[in-house]
């Protein structure tokens, strides 16, 4: 089997790790590297079963966070967009050493709609799954077209969705219905109180899957963690917005 993939870029001298979302790779960066690369030393990891990985299995957040413990430098900032977020997460709760900074884009502790929690309901994350088996590219398109629900530059992101999908292998199915599991079963809000290092969460206001207000929320659960919300952006603020997302990134790093 291959080594496990990642790539490097960028000039600076803090290590800054990007985890991509569900179904994607770490192609989805592309358009942001140019503003941080003058500033950041960029790790781009593909996560198991997805790009350039593909070969790679994990059907429990720990086991896809393992494959990373390797890869990731002492003194890093982690940032995890949607399903990274929650790899993020971990990686900031169980290798603390590591970890200097953590950021979540668009992302929840607990994706599922709970009493008193807001989220997706655990139906349409089944039904995202049964779809897969009936008609595979089909449920990636209007997975791709929910996380670009008001956002103006709607068109253009599902296009870039589409152009990082072909760049490499298409996911396999139990790629794809693994981390669906992660995203159902997973649920750290607690463990989260754990992280000590500087944590900014990042929001888009527009966001269908992952509401706004559980902003408020976690700013009453960790206190000492900073949020951002992105006014008209949805589910991929760093493609609506890249030079406000990338500044938020820097600004908050170099604090």
């Amino acid at each position: 089997m291959k080594p496990f993939y990642y790539h490097t870029c960028g000039h600076g001298t803090i290590n800054l790790v990007l985890l991509h979302g569900w179904g994607l790779n770490a192609k989805i960066w592309d358009t942001i590297l140019s503003w941080l690369n003058p500033y950041f030393r960029v790790y781009l990891i593909d996560l198991p079963g997805f790009g350039y990985n593909q070969r790679y299995e994990a059907t429990l957040l720990r086991e896809m966070s393992q494959f990373l413990v390797p890869i990731i430098p002492e003194d890093s900032f982690v940032l995890g967009w949607s399903l990274g977020g929650l790899v993020a997460s971990y990686l900031a709760i169980t290798q603390p050493h590591k970890i200097k900074g953590l950021i979540t884009v668009a992302s929840s502790p607990c994706f599922i709609k709970k009493v008193h929690w807001p989220g997706i309901k655990m139906q349409t994350l089944i039904e995202i799954k049964k779809q897969l088996n009936k008609n595979f590219y089909r449920t990636l398109e209007r997975f791709f077209i929910l996380q670009t629900i008001g956002s103006q530059t709607a068109i253009k992101d599902i296009h870039t969705f589409n152009k990082v999908i072909l760049s490499c292998s298409i996911p396999r199915l139990s790629a794809l219905e693994n981390s669906l599991n992660i995203l159902c079963n997973t649920d750290l809000r607690n463990a989260l109180l754990q992280v000590s290092c500087p944590f900014l969460r990042i929001y888009g206001a527009l966001d269908g899957l992952v509401p706004r207000s559980i902003s408020r929320l976690l700013d009453e659960m960790y206190p000492n963690s900073k949020s951002i919300i992105m006014q008209k952006a949805a589910h991929a603020p760093f493609l609506s917005h890249p030079t406000l997302f990338c500044q938020h990134i820097i600004n908050f790093i170099k604090a």
